[in-house]
């Protein structure tokens, strides 16, 4: 889905704007190299298991590279719940309609998800002389396919939930919210490839603090360095996105 210069300012408003830059134009996925990462993956801990210990990802890395609030509201709930108070206190296709301005065909519906593809070709073209509301409403669309697909992205990567319209009634207050699979192709020879480097590192090779080079502080957001976020970088607690728990297991990496 096309960035339109004028959506930019909504995407700042709701924090976002560094997310949206993230792209192939800025970096490429090294897939063969997440398999490899994927495979030395412990659900019991929480970490990758390396030659030379233990690593992991931590708020801190959301916080440099996602640019994204780790302290705040939190984007999740119950999807009962959710689905309970949309049929029967506000019905879902009054709300999307009343955010996006029209409802999809009803062959893009199904129960609580709308198909990736009518985002892609209803919102693909924004005319130059656009009123602001269908700015907004653009804007709209914008982060709903963001969060759908890059932020959150799950196995139904071309379908997006509704549960994301709580979220997206008030841009202004978007800001407020804290927030890959990739193919595993075994006989693929740069996931072989990436494996052997993986089981070749050792400790000295590893960079355990990336962060700390000038050059990396002076293009982060200012924001995520303000010693009330920088706190949560080592809190050991649990991780809750709907029905998706994690643990946030710093303390084995942390020393």
């Amino acid at each position: 889905m096309p960035l339109h210069d004028w959506i930019i300012l909504y995407l700042e408003t709701a924090g976002l704007y560094h997310l949206v830059r993230l792209n192939s134009q800025w970096f490429w996925v090294d897939e063969p190299l997440l398999s490899a990462f994927i495979e030395r993956w412990c659900p019991e801990t929480h970490t990758f298991h390396m030659p030379f210990g233990e690593c992991t990802i931590t708020l801190q890395d959301v916080a440099y590279q996602l640019g994204l609030p780790i302290d705040g509201e939190p984007v999740s709930g119950c999807l009962t719940d959710f689905e309970n108070l949309m049929e029967n206190g506000r019905p879902a296709c009054v709300w999307f309609c009343e955010l996006f301005g029209e409802l999809p065909l009803q062959i893009k519906v199904k129960q609580m998800i709308v198909c990736y593809t009518w985002f892609h070709e209803r919102f693909r073209v924004l005319l130059a002389d656009a009123s602001e509301e269908t700015v907004r409403i653009y804007a709209r669309a914008y982060i709903m396919m963001l969060l759908s697909s890059q932020l959150f992205v799950d196995k139904n990567a071309n379908r997006i939930h509704l549960r994301w319209l709580p979220y997206l009634a008030s841009m202004d207050d978007l800001s407020r919210w804290a927030t890959y699979l990739p193919r595993n192709d075994t006989m693929d020879q740069r996931v072989v490839a990436a494996r052997l480097s993986l089981d070749r590192l050792r400790f000295h090779d590893f960079m355990w603090e990336p962060y700390s080079s000038p050059e990396v502080v002076a293009v982060v957001h200012p924001e995520i360095l303000v010693d009330e976020h920088r706190r949560l970088w080592t809190a050991v607690t649990s991780l809750i996105y709907f029905a998706a728990i994690e643990w946030h297991q710093v303390d084995r990496v942390i020393p």
